[in-house]
């Protein structure tokens, strides 16, 4: 793993957060992607070499509405980014870690992305992500 790609954060609303982020982080929102696989609405923001995603549920049982419901909006997932995701993903499950999704799938923010799963990481859902090739 090469660093943290981004911070990935729930939100109930990307209407009213952000704002509010713009103004915490004191920058724009830079993009904004639904990700009709995940069903989410993303936004993105970057501070200095650091980025930050809010998730947006666009469906009322998807991943993030569950998500909320159970934990409150907050931090979702913290991703680091990879240079090969396949090896990346054979090595973990080697060292014994269960992985959410068995191939790369497609992320917001033109990224291949999978996700181990939180039982075997203290609680933290952890994202590996790797740019694709255009």
């Amino acid at each position: 793993m090469q660093k943290i790609e981004h911070i990935g954060i729930a939100v109930k609303s990307l209407k009213d957060s952000i704002p509010l982020f713009e103004k915490l982080l004191n920058t724009a929102c830079y993009k904004t992607e639904l990700v009709e696989s995940e069903k989410v609405n993303t936004a993105f923001f970057k501070t200095g070499p650091n980025k930050i995603e809010l998730l947006e549920s666009t469906d009322s049982d998807g991943v993030i509405a569950r998500f909320i419901e159970k934990k409150g909006e907050g931090l979702h997932h913290i991703a680091f980014e990879v240079k090969d995701i396949d090896a990346e993903m054979k090595r973990l499950k080697n060292e014994g870690f269960r992985l959410l999704n068995e191939t790369p799938k497609t992320g917001a923010d033109n990224k291949l992305v999978c996700f181990v799963h939180p039982k075997d990481t203290q609680g933290v859902l952890i994202e590996l992500c790797m740019e694709k090739e255009v």
